[in-house]
């Protein structure tokens, strides 16, 4: 299977977990995801100081800046498949 398409299955496979992983591991999926589709982040940090939410996001994304996109799907498809229990 081509990469492209292990990772398209991986984000469908992200929806049906049979739990939800902890914040950390959220945020390292979001952040991979954003990686592999957009590259390096291309917004601004988040104005209000009180949205955590956000923040952690964009910080997230912003720390994984240079990956190349096919490494960042790479490691997308395999932290989904070590959460699923496949690795």
């Amino acid at each position: 299977m081509e990469l492209q398409e292990q990772f398209e299955a991986a984000v469908a496979a992200s929806k049906t977990l049979a739990e939800k992983p902890d914040n950390d591991t959220l945020l390292q999926i979001y952040s991979l995801y954003k990686q592999a589709t957009e590259g390096d982040v291309n917004v601004e940090a988040p104005a209000n100081p009180f949205d955590f939410v956000a923040r952690a996001k964009h910080d997230a994304w912003s720390g994984l800046k240079g990956k190349d996109k096919t490494a960042a799907m790479q490691e997308y498809v395999a932290l989904i498949d070590r959460l699923r229990g496949k690795s």
